[in-house]
């Protein structure tokens, strides 16, 4: 019964609900066209099963950084390492084990692609020893970790990324960001249990959300009438796949904003079937257009 609850704490402690978030390297597979290629389908999985374990190695890194933090949090107290469910020494390790795994899944994909999981992995551990508490600097190495997501389903597979994508991407993450960042504003003592919040304002993070907004919207819209756009998927019809994600983006600020949610982008898609709805309507679009 004890090992069984280790094992329980430890699937907890690497949070798989989190892996939606790894839908990003997806993005170069669906709008590359690249399904009918059996090398590239395969070097996509693996680099999305490398991500995936990746992302939790980091999650368990950042459990272990912010141990003292968690404890005081209203529900992050309940995490396994907040709540004593395991022991600092096996978090280390079991962190460990997730990031050489993950290491070794992106070589079966390329060398590229190990290149890009290890940028990740640094680039969070230098998140997790001190980045996170500059203002500004915090959300844009978390938006930086998923454009190295895109760039993994993209470059890192031999899929030449669009460069409107790529910005799109960029911005959608810095408006998830400061967004999660508007959420926590809503906790008591927010800024003991991040000291960051410390150098925004409720207003500050109010109008960048907007800017990052605006900017992921028109980057889409530019996407899809870019003439290349057209030439390449043989369609001047992806326009249509606009509403929802405009849609989207005004949904989950309206969450934040009257709800004060989006402290866990994950989370939010799981409870809220309208934000739910308008990324099924965009995929399947996407799908009906593409494909």
């Amino acid at each position: 019964m004890t090992a069984l609850r280790t094992l329980l704490a430890l699937l907890r402690l690497a949070r798989p609900y989190q892996w939606t978030k790894n839908g990003f390297v997806l993005a170069g597979l669906l709008f590359g066209h690249a399904w009918s290629q059996p090398d590239t389908l395969h070097a996509v999985w693996w680099m999305f099963a490398a991500f995936c374990l990746a992302s939790s190695a980091v999650y368990v890194l950042n459990d272990l950084a912010d141990l003292e933090a968690d404890r005081r949090h209203p529900e992050k107290r309940l995490r396994p390492l907040a709540s004593g469910a395991l022991a600092r020494n096996v978090a280390v390790l079991w962190s460990l084990l997730l990031a050489l795994a993950a290491c070794a899944l992106a070589a079966l994909a390329s060398q590229t692609g190990l290149a890009l999981v290890l940028a990740y992995l640094f680039l969070n551990i230098g998140y997790s020893a001190g980045a996170k508490h500059v203002p500004v600097l915090d959300v844009v190495i978390i938006a930086t970790g998923f454009m190295l997501r895109l760039l993994a389903g993209t470059w890192g597979v031999g899929i030449a990324p669009s460069a409107w994508l790529l910005l799109c991407g960029g911005l959608m993450t810095l408006f998830l960001g400061f967004a999660k960042r508007r959420a926590e504003f809503g906790l008591g003592q927010a800024h003991t249990l991040r000291p960051a919040l410390s150098g925004y304002s409720a207003r500050g993070l109010d109008r960048l959300m907007l800017l990052a907004a605006l900017g992921c919207a028109l980057a889409y819209v530019c996407y899809t009438l870019d003439p290349h756009t057209l030439q390449l998927h043989r369609t001047a019809h992806l326009v249509w796949t606009v509403p929802p994600v405009l849609f989207g983006l005004l949904r989950y600020g309206w969450l934040v904003q009257r709800r004060g949610a989006g402290g866990d982008p994950s989370r939010e898609l799981l409870r809220d079937w309208p934000l739910a709805g308008a990324v099924v309507t965009w995929l399947m679009l996407v799908l009906l257009l593409l494909y």
